[in-house]
């Protein structure tokens, strides 16, 4: 598990069952296998807990998905432009970090493994 039902129940400061709690722990664990699959570790690295109960609780407080309602003269809207199970570019990175996975073209090699990388600076005399 990426956290405790009760670490989300304390998070929302709300009373919700045990399925939707589960619920909002598988949905987040799918999102995040899916970014970073097995270069998770039992127990999760650091910061994967922080990512992983900030989207479940994402996917429990606003699961429509709504940016605004209104009820007579009283307007809610929500500041968190992203909804369901979608995963933040901080929190891509952040996940990308904890794992060890470089993001960014600057750990990209497309040599051949047998490449000779000898470099010589040609300068005019």
């Amino acid at each position: 598990m990426l956290f405790l039902l009760a670490e989300l129940r304390a998070l929302l400061g709300t009373p919700i069952s045990d399925e939707r709690a589960q619920l909002a722990h598988d949905l987040a664990y799918d999102a995040i296998m899916g970014e970073v699959g097995a270069r998770l570790s039992v127990p999760p690295q650091y910061g994967i807990k922080t990512v992983a109960l900030s989207v479940a609780a994402r996917i429990l407080t606003n699961p429509q998905g709504l940016r605004s309602e209104q009820a007579g003269g009283m307007l809610q809207s929500y500041a968190d432009s992203q909804t369901g199970v979608v995963l933040s570019e901080d929190e891509l990175r952040r996940l990308r970090r904890a794992v060890g996975a470089s993001s960014g073209a600057g750990m990209l090699d497309i040599a051949p493994a047998d490449y000779d990388l000898s470099v010589s600076v040609w300068r005019p005399v």
